[in-house]
C-alpha cells in the first residue's frame, strides 16, 4: 500500500505543478481572472493532498487498513474536487458543459475531509506513544 500511496502522491504532485504552470501561463489570456483563481484553488488542493499521501506513505504509525481507505478517499476526492474545478474554470473552452456535473465538487471536498478525519480517528485510537515512532 505504501508504494501505491507514494506513487499516487508523486503523480498528483507532478500533475499539480504542470497544471499550475498551465494555469499561470496558458490560461491567463483565455479565461476570466475569477476562473483562474478557481483553477488555482484546484491546483492548490491537489498539491496539499499529494503531500499528504507522500507523508502518509512514508510512515508506519498509521495502519494499512486506514492507509488504504485514505488512499481511495484522496484519489476520488481530488478527482471530484479538483477535477471538477478544472472543468468549471475552463468551461467556456470546451464543448462539454461542466456545470452539469458541478455537484461532484462538494462530494469531492467531503471525501477529502473524511480522509483527514479518518487519520485523526486513527491517531486518537492508537494506544502507542506516537512520538516514540517518530523518533522524538
Amino acid at each position: 500500500m505504501d508504494r501505491k500511496m507514494l506513487s499516487l502522491g508523486a503523480f498528483l504532485g507532478v500533475t499539480s505543478v504542470i497544471l499550475g504552470a498551465f494555469g499561470a501561463h496558458g490560461l491567463k489570456e483565455l479565461v476570466l481572472n475569477e476562473q483562474l483563481v478557481s483553477f488555482e484553488t484546484g491546483v492548490r488542493y491537489q498539491m496539499y493532498h499529494a503531500l499528504f499521501l507522500l507523508v502518509l506513505g512514508s510512515t508506519k504509525i498509521v495502519s494499512d487498513k486506514t492507509k488504504q481507505a485514505i488512499f481511495y478517499l484522496v484519489l476520488f476526492g481530488v478527482l471530484f474536487f479538483s477535477g471538477s474545478i478544472y472543468g468549471l474554470a475552463t468551461n467556456n473552452l470546451t464543448a462539454f458543459n461542466f456545470k452539469t456535473v458541478a455537484f461532484i465538487t462538494p462530494v469531492g471536498g467531503l471525501l477529502l475531509i473524511i480522509s483527514w478525519a479518518l487519520l485523526l480517528v486513527n491517531f486518537l485510537k492508537n494506544k502507542t506513544d506516537i512520538s516514540k515512532n517518530l523518533g522524538a
